[in-house]
């Protein structure tokens, strides 16, 4: 068993299950792992191929050639003709042109020999080059024929696998004998496994395998066994067309729409619009850990440096800042103001709920490291959770969202269920408060404030906290279990009431609701010890609330499948399973959050895994949820993504999708997200008309450390654990409205 971390306190394992023995979970080592940057040159003209030797790069449309410096293409000499093709061979570049083939030589071009050819390698030592109907070896400025080398069948690439020069037709395979009179037949190259598709476009070594590039996949030549590598076997998409060797051993893959990196087992898709500026890959160049991607819309560029978590949870609390996505202890998304050409900060329709992220990240990281600066942002944080409430007027029901009159950005004008945004100012005329509150922020107010109280809070400052939910509690109670608005009515969506719940939408939201109320009373009469609640909770089990949570995630009928609703119930079961110690009602809990779990799982969500992981001390796959972190891009730039037409989208062993679907979709394909998006969708993104804060993704982070399924890095280089501090922004402007007020009980 390993060490574990509970409410601040070193345990060997969770007893969270009533006295029952819970499975330790094996921790994830936060090892150094290689993080994708990516940048895009955009070219009116396609960029035909690109080459790279010795720490330089070239790109190349038909008519130009160009080096690649500071993200720029910089004009520079080329070849005579219509370009065809740039290759780097042995630390040479190379091109090939409609008229011949050329070579670099002290930044100009020199031809070394006239013809159409078609491709270059390097075998036995020596640099060879193939027109469309023979073969030659290259030595110094000249070109010697290959004996027999002449072929009867057009010649698309050439290639030295396990000594032998092969030569790729239209679906076939040939290996060049000199010495026995030309090419070999197929029925020598393999015993097993073929035959090749006819549309045969690329050919490349790699190690002990021969790889061809083909409208219908890959095919792989092992020894004498001709497989075929395709959509079922895990490549993202089967019009390949174009092969080159990576760092490490691995294999770049373009295709009509994207590139693909093969690394052993695993594939990995870029695409248009986050790496690419256009999906159709036309030649990819590596080196030195860094792509160069052409394509007919320019150059995508992934460059790959060393990362660990610990230092991308720098990196993203350093783009919260140098972003201006913080203001008034709360977090928030950018958008792209169309008529002022500026980001600009997105006061939405649940900034509290969406701030929590941020406050309880800070609390954990406070928790782990005792960081004082990680304690002022969750004080500050709390501080605006608590002026929701207070800003209202209404004691007990907090605001969705705050904005300061006159400030830049954009307000939310739209509300619950289609309707209008219903803001209200504030007496000084300062700011203006979101009301018709619905169950999402009180979710969120019992999920952080908690945690605040157990990793943060002094004195003083727990007193605080335990009132603000008491105050909620209260007005919930009091209204009928419901959060009543300044007109004395309902919200749309805060209604735990049993008319509401008996209604057509009240019936489908009976499990989530159920667990919901049921929260807020069992966490508020633990932390105030006040009967009233302990009431509350038995007048709910009387009218069977808790007999309707099992089936708390909904995934029939298909309309009432919406993701947004399991971050809100991962929310409550955090908070409930910690404080209710009755066996038989535990029980229940127990089953709907490990049903709930069933259904989430497939996705790979951190923060989904790691709040069960911590509530049951069960196996949490905290490695899928380490990759998915991993995986995020460091640019928060929401652009669109598109999956649907992959050919790898199967469920895996082990899973099933309840809810749709096929399988999670990697962040790396489809980018940043917030914990109700869904993994499973395969199409999405604002076309980058958006940037997504990262406050989930530290959430879920340092969630991880403080329960000990991510380890603290090994690394000690302190560039492999944090980012430097910058003078730069980016983004929206800084916030220049009027400051929050004090709370009336201010600490």
């Amino acid at each position: 068993m390993i060490a574990r971390r509970y409410l601040g306190l070193s345990v060997v394992v969770i007893f969270l299950c009533a006295g029952a023995p819970v499975n330790a979970v094996e921790p994830i080592a936060d090892t150094v792992y290689l993080q994708e940057i990516g940048t895009k040159i955009s070219s009116d003209t396609p960029i035909v191929s690109v080459a790279a030797a010795k720490g330089a790069a070239y790109a190349a449309s038909a008519s130009a050639v160009y080096t690649i410096g500071d993200d720029k293409l910089v004009p520079a000499m080329a070849p005579q003709g219509s370009i065809k093709r740039l290759e780097a061979v042995n630390d040479s570049i190379f091109a090939i042109s409609d008229t011949g083939l050329y070579r670099l030589d002290n930044a100009s071009w020199k031809q070394l020999a006239p013809g159409h050819f078609v491709d270059l390698c390097v075998h036995l030592d020596k640099v060879h080059a193939a027109t469309a109907d023979e073969v030659f070896s290259i030595e110094g400025d000249v070109l010697n024929p290959i004996p027999n080398s002449k072929s009867r069948r057009p010649i698309i690439a050439i290639a030295s696998y396990s000594g032998s020069l092969y030569a790729l037709h239209a679906g076939q395979i040939a290996i060049l004998n000199p010495d026995s009179g030309g090419y070999e037949r197929e029925d020598d190259i393999y015993d097993w496994g073929g035959p090749l598709a006819q549309n045969t476009r690329d050919m490349i070594a790699l190690g002990s395998r021969l790889v061809v590039a083909t409208d219908r996949g890959l095919a792989q030549l092992r020894g004498m066994a001709l497989t075929a590598i395709r959509g079922v076997d895990g490549l993202p998409y089967e019009d390949t067309l174009c092969l080159r060797e990576g760092f490490g051993g691995d294999l770049w893959i373009g295709t009509s729409r994207g590139a693909i990196r093969n690394t052993g087992k695993a594939y990995h898709y870029f695409n248009a619009d986050r790496w690419l500026p256009n999906e159709k890959v036309n030649d990819i160049a590596v080196e030195n850990n860094t792509a160069y991607i052409a394509t007919d819309g320019g150059i995508g560029i992934i460059r790959y440096e060393p990362y660990t978590l610990a230092k991308k949870a720098a990196y993203y609390e350093r783009w919260l800042d140098e972003w201006g996505m913080k203001r008034l202890g709360f977090t928030h998304k950018l958008e792209w103001n169309g008529d002022s050409k500026e980001w600009v900060r997105e006061v939405s329709d649940n900034d509290v709920g969406w701030s929590t992220h941020y406050l309880t990240a800070m609390c954990f990281k406070y928790a782990v490291t005792k960081e004082p600066q990680a304690r002022a942002e969750a004080v500050d944080f709390l501080k605006s959770v608590l002026w929701s409430e207070e800003i209202s007027g209404i004691p007990g029901f907090p605001a969705r969202s705050v904005w300061a009159v006159g400030e830049r950005g954009h307000q939310a004008q739209h509300g619950s269920g289609g309707l209008p945004a219903e803001w209200h100012r504030t007496p000084d005329d300062k700011f203006e408060w979101k009301g018709d509150t619905s169950s999402d922020e009180t979710d969120a107010h019992y999920y952080a404030v908690p945690i605040f109280i157990e990793t943060v809070a002094n004195e003083k400052e727990k007193a605080r906290s335990i009132e603000h939910l008491r105050r909620i509690a209260a007005h919930i109670v009091d209204n009928g279990w419901t959060l009543r608005d300044v007109d004395g009515k309902p919200t749309r969506w805060a209604r735990w009431d049993p008319e509401y719940l008996h209604t057509k939408q009240g019936f489908y939201a009976q499990g989530l609701n159920g667990l919901e109320i049921l929260t807020y009373m069992r966490t508020t009469q633990a932390l105030t010890g006040d009967a009233k609640f302990e009431d509350a909770y038995n007048e709910l089990k009387k009218l069977g609330y808790h007999t309707k949570v099992i089936r708390t995630k909904l995934t029939f009928p298909p309309g009432f499948v919406f993701h947004s609703d399991d971050r809100l119930a991962f929310y409550t079961y955090f908070s409930l399973l910690k404080y209710e110690k009755d066996p038989a009602m535990r029980s229940i809990y127990l089953r709907s959050l490990e049903r709930s779990w069933e259904i989430e799982r497939i996705e790979h969500i951190p923060w989904f895994n790691f709040i069960y992981g911590a509530l049951t001390g069960n196996d949490c796959e905290a490695g899928d949820a380490v990759a998915h972190l991993r995986e995020w891009p460091l640019d928060m730039v929401d652009y669109s993504s598109r999956n649907a037409h992959r050919t790898d989208l199967q469920t895996p062993a082990g899973y099933v999708a309840y809810s749709g679907g096929t399988r999670a979709i990697s962040p790396r394909e489809r980018g940043p997200m917030r914990w109700s998006d869904s993994t499973v969708q395969v199409d999405g993104g604002s076309g980058g008309m958006a940037v997504v804060d990262p406050a989930g993704w530290l959430d879920a982070y340092w969630m991880g450390r403080y329960y000990g399924f991510i380890l603290a890095p090994d690394a000690k280089d302190k560039d492999l654990i944090s980012v430097p501090k910058r003078n730069e922004r980016h983004g929206a402007l800084p916030y220049d409205g009027p400051a929050r007020p004090p709370l009336k009980d201010d600490f």
